[in-house]
């Protein structure tokens, strides 16, 4: 599922226009904005609440500081530390936050690059 580099759509956004790809991932993950995060949300058919922004800002926040997306584990772990949840409830209450998996919906939503391949928890 790979994109293609030269299959590019900019996006005209309230807050300015952003460049995604052909599966709709930002091509530059500086650009995320809210504004981004409520059209693809809206897109995704997904409603967003303030649980979704916590885990957005994890995400956000771990791309900052490691210069690398996070993936499923790592969100995980920051929901069970977070909310006492056990391993087996932070994984049902990441997908309940994201029924369509994480890759689609989190990181897309959240900013992230397409990811080449991960699991997804």
């Amino acid at each position: 599922m790979r994109t293609k580099p030269d299959v590019m759509t900019t996006l005209e956004l309230p807050g300015g226009s952003v460049q995604v790809d052909e599966h709709g991932y930002l091509t530059d993950p500086d650009a995320w904005t809210p504004d981004f995060a409520d059209y693809t949300a809206r897109v995704e058919e997904l409603a967003l609440t303030p649980a979704h922004h916590e885990v957005f800002n994890f995400m956000r926040s771990y791309l900052e500081e490691h210069g690398v997306a996070a993936d499923a584990r790592f969100v995980m772990g920051y929901l069970r530390d977070r909310h006492g949840l056990s391993k087996k409830e932070a994984r049902a209450r990441l997908f309940e936050l994201f029924p369509y998996g994480y890759v689609r919906q989190a990181c897309k939503i959240s900013g992230m690059k397409q990811p080449r391949a991960w699991s997804t928890g």
